[in-house]
């Protein structure tokens, strides 16, 4: 979970620094869901398109070959491909922003988020779905979707300041 960063410097020395990923408090990853969600969305939009242009770039290679060829509009076809190619750009440029931010992107079928959290000693993942209110579930880092389980109070009152 922890990313190794080696510089010039500790090369010559043989130190290696771990970098902690930023982690939220409760309250600050429910603040940033509306950025989020936008970003999200955004993201999940660009998929569908691209998934749909696979799908008319699949359905007429299998007409060109059961019919052993066929009249194509060049144009259309090339200007199809095009949306393709902003859309993945989309999508990257969206998914890197909700990264950068520290929020991990899980699923983007679903609009899956998870947000590093402190309790205690533990490193927990905060879990929003999209269509959800706010941020209601946590699983432990082991685990994923299917072991979120309600927020409690220990993750209200024990979380430490986030960095």
């Amino acid at each position: 979970m922890f990313n190794r960063r080696q510089g010039p410097n500790q090369a010559e020395t043989g130190q290696v620094a771990i970098e902690m990923p930023r982690t939220f408090t409760l309250s600050e990853a429910e603040t940033l869901l509306p950025v989020l969600e936008s970003l999200l969305r955004s993201a999940m939009q660009a998929k569908a398109l691209i998934e749909e242009v696979d799908a008319e770039l699949e359905s007429l290679k299998s007409r060109i070959f059961l019919n052993g060829g066929t009249y194509v509009d060049i144009v259309a076809l090339k200007g199809r491909k095009d949306e393709r190619e902003k859309a993945i750009q989309r999508a990257k440029d969206a998914v890197a922003e909700i990264d950068a931010a520290g929020v991990q992107v899980k699923d983007l079928d679903i609009g899956l988020l998870d947000f590093p959290c402190v309790v205690g000693e533990e490193i927990i993942l905060l879990c929003w779905k999209l269509g959800e209110q706010g941020i209601g579930h946590w699983h432990s880092t082991s685990e994923g979707f299917a072991g979120r389980k309600p927020i409690d109070d220990r993750i209200i009152r024990g979380q430490k300041k986030s960095n």
